[in-house]
């Protein structure tokens, strides 16, 4: 997956493919298909956020106010 982007486009083609279309395909129901494709979408999202929450909380500076200036 190619981040927040990609997360989003899988959570939005998934919420198409489940709410707005009416297509119809022997042996695929394709509002299981676009609840999966939702789920995914919210679980890479989770994912990625977590990651790059951690990422920016590594590489703020820790500054020690304890130590004493001259």
């Amino acid at each position: 997956m190619a981040g927040i982007g990609g997360c989003i486009t899988l959570f939005v083609v998934g919420a198409i493919l489940t709410f707005a279309s009416d297509w119809h395909m022997k042996g695929v129901n394709l509002d299981v298909v676009g609840l999966i494709m939702m789920a995914g979408g919210l679980l890479g999202l989770a994912v990625y956020s977590s990651v790059l929450r951690r990422r920016r909380a590594a590489a703020l500076p820790v500054v020690d106010e304890t130590r004493e200036r001259p």
